[in-house]
């Protein structure tokens, strides 16, 4: 099965990403099939995207995923500016702002998979939650040159206490995201 482990993002967040998309769509006049907009309930802050997992090793990710979250404290990240990548952009994203506990946990579980045999990334981790995948050229350079107007947008903070795997189905009316595991972090200290 297709697997990743990701973080849920609050409703709060969700629903200014749905406002700004909106806006986004109502500027740009963008839509199918020119980009592919995020339903914002299937928005995550995917931390390591398996790919196809056998379901024998389902449980070992699921125990992977547990032990690494066991060993974090909860912790707020601030979710900021809107960007793309590639230079033709083609996903375009809202950001989380360098926190350094988001990226001790990323790096914690991506040497743990990589060390129980799911190669390590390659790319270094840049914590987002994708708005929309871009179809076409054109729609891109549209977008690249309407976010220069999102560079300081705060879309606010959300509290971070677990961490999930899931399961991802591909279909043709969109993806199916299933959660398999729900894996609590330490309470932080107050």
């Amino acid at each position: 099965m297709r697997c990743f482990i990701a973080i849920d993002i609050d409703e709060g967040i969700r629903k200014q990403i749905d406002r700004l998309q909106n806006e986004l769509r109502q500027k740009t006049g963008l839509t199918k099939p020119d980009v592919k907009w995020t339903e914002p309930a299937l928005i995550h802050l995917t931390l390591k995207f398996l790919g196809e997992v056998r379901d024998a090793d389902i449980t070992k990710v699921c125990e992977i995923a547990a032990a690494v979250a066991a060993n974090h404290k909860g912790f707020w990240v601030d979710v900021a500016r809107v960007g793309s990548f590639g230079s033709a952009a083609r996903v375009l994203w809202v950001g989380i702002d360098r926190n350094d506990a988001l990226l001790t946990l990323q790096k914690d579980l991506d040497e743990q998979l990589s060390a129980a045999g799911w190669g390590g990334d390659k790319k270094q981790f840049a914590g987002h939650l994708t708005l929309c995948r871009i179809k076409k050229p054109k729609a891109g350079r549209i977008l690249k040159e309407f976010i220069k107007d999102y560079s300081d947008l705060s879309l606010g903070s959300f509290g971070v206490d677990s961490i999930c795997v899931y399961k991802s189905e591909l279909t043709s009316s969109g993806p199916i995201y299933t959660v398999i595991s729900t894996n609590s972090l330490k309470k932080p200290n107050n």
